[in-house]
């Protein structure tokens, strides 16, 4: 049998298991995309603002850039690694103002505690820009392991697929990992101590809000715990929770009031930004240390400076989208509040996690039966399938958005 023959031998099981994937041929219009020549309302993206689809947003960014000289308009490649002739002034631009939301929040945070909280001032943050959430999270996490210092990494049995590769790509002589079962901050604690005596750091890792189940992390006890030993260290991934939760859009971290006990605060721009890259929040020292040695970072060419352009632009707009997140947390409740009676899986009062509301039914023939049932009602919605989630989890991943209305989402329930 050649190689060709065996890749269609495997391909074929995909499709016997309903596991079998294919990039959709997709046109969007605003709300909607177009999908075999259906115009269905999208229900499945992480722009979670609705700023991917502002088409009167974008119209103000160019409007914004024609202002400029030929000389300062962002080019549309950086054609080099940041280390070479990638970098650009709206890069370093963009970091510094990352780094002054960050520390504007820190300081609404030492305001907010007690007297006998120890301060944040005296812990400033440095930024640190990458291409994407998954360049930084196999990145970072090799990076900050490189030392022969003795380490073992905890992580949550559901954190994503990139802070995986980068747990199995951080594995050496000294550094070892573990995965906690989900949430559960009793078992973490457990592993805790059974961990040797010679280690010399617990590097905790966990997403803040989790990419397919919409729950939440409870950083407050993650914090607890981390005070409880000196060796923790924190490491926090926002991608789902920047822009859509905190006061500002900082995240939960700002939203929880533990931004300042939080060592390594990493998001993306890829989701409620509507843009691309990531970044990570860090002392300065750490983000010296990633420079050298992150080879994700070194590596690749940068991002162009329009992308980054961009981003400045949607982050100076961020703090003043709070009507956006109140209306966006009302639709998920909403939505999560009708799954919940439906299954009687819960109280009929749900409280706010995310704007992700997974709708679990299990088997992955029957999810595929649903996800078609409702892209002919109008809805584009896909089939959450094994192995990016446990088996016998398939779901639809719904997905609320801020530019949905209150119409939309009932339509969409009339539907499940």
């Amino acid at each position: 049998m050649t190689l060709k023959d065996e890749l269609e031998q495997a391909l074929q099981t995909l499709k016997k298991n309903e596991q079998y994937r294919q990039i959709p041929a997709l046109a969007h219009d605003g709300r909607y995309v177009v999908y075999q020549g259906k115009r269905l309302l999208n229900i499945a993206s992480n722009d979670y603002l609705g700023l991917g689809s502002d088409s009167s947003l974008q119209r103000a960014f160019f409007e914004q850039m024609d202002q400029l000289s030929d000389t300062h308009y962002p080019k549309m490649s950086a054609t080099s690694s940041r280390l070479l002739t990638g970098d650009d002034t709206q890069l370093q631009a963009l970091e510094l103002e990352m780094q002054a939301w960050y520390q504007t929040a820190v300081c609404q945070e030492d305001a907010s505690n007690s007297p006998s909280s120890p301060s944040n001032l005296s812990r400033p943050k440095s930024v640190l820009v990458f291409n994407s959430g998954y360049h930084a999270n196999i990145g970072i996490l090799p990076a900050l392991t490189a030392l022969p210092i003795k380490t073992l990494v905890l992580a949550d049995k559901l954190v994503h697929a990139s802070i995986i590769d980068g747990l199995r790509l951080s594995q050496n002589k000294t550094v070892g990992y573990r995965r906690y079962r989900h949430n559960d901050y009793a078992h973490l604690a457990r592993l805790i101590e059974q961990a040797d005596d010679d280690i010399r750091r617990i590097i905790i890792v966990t997403e803040s809000v989790f990419s397919m189940d919409g729950d939440r992390a409870d950083l407050q006890k993650l914090v607890q715990i981390k005070a409880q030993d000196a060796r923790i260290e924190l490491y926090v991934d926002e991608a789902h929770a920047i822009g859509v939760l905190g006061e500002t859009g900082l995240g939960l971290a700002e939203e929880t009031q533990t931004l300042g006990q939080i060592d390594y605060l990493v998001g993306t721009f890829g989701k409620a930004f509507a843009s691309v890259g990531a970044y990570i929040m860090c002392d300065e020292i750490i983000k010296r240390w990633l420079v050298n040695r992150m080879r994700s970072l070194i590596f690749s060419t940068a991002l162009p400076p329009i992308n980054h352009a961009w981003t400045r632009f949607v982050l100076a707009k961020m703090p003043s989208l709070t009507p956006a997140r109140t209306h966006l947390a009302l639709l998920s409740t909403e939505l999560s509040e009708a799954i919940a009676l439906k299954y009687s899986t819960s109280a009929a009062s749900t409280a706010y996690t995310s704007p992700i509301v997974p709708y679990i039914l299990g088997d992955n023939a029957r999810t595929l039966a649903k996800a078609q049932q409702l892209q002919a009602a109008g809805f584009y919605a896909l089939p959450i399938r094994p192995p990016t989630v446990p088996a016998n989890s398939a779901r639809i991943r719904l997905v609320m958005n801020a530019k949905l209305t209150y119409d939309d989402c009932e339509r969409l329930i009339q539907q499940l």
